[in-house]
């Protein structure tokens, strides 16, 4: 489970770094981060609620 969280971190920030690469895609930029925090917080809460 965890691996799946780290893959689909990385996956996000690649994202949030092409949207700012590619001028115009500052919609990509937003969308990475938002998915990217919530995968973050989820990932979180899913190791705290093991202990």
């Amino acid at each position: 489970m965890l691996g799946v969280v780290a893959l689909l971190l990385l996956l996000w920030l690649a994202l949030v770094v092409v949207g700012f690469v590619v001028k115009g895609l500052i919609w990509l930029v937003v969308i990475g981060a938002v998915l990217f925090v919530a995968t973050a917080a989820f990932g979180w809460l899913r190791r705290n609620a093991g202990t």
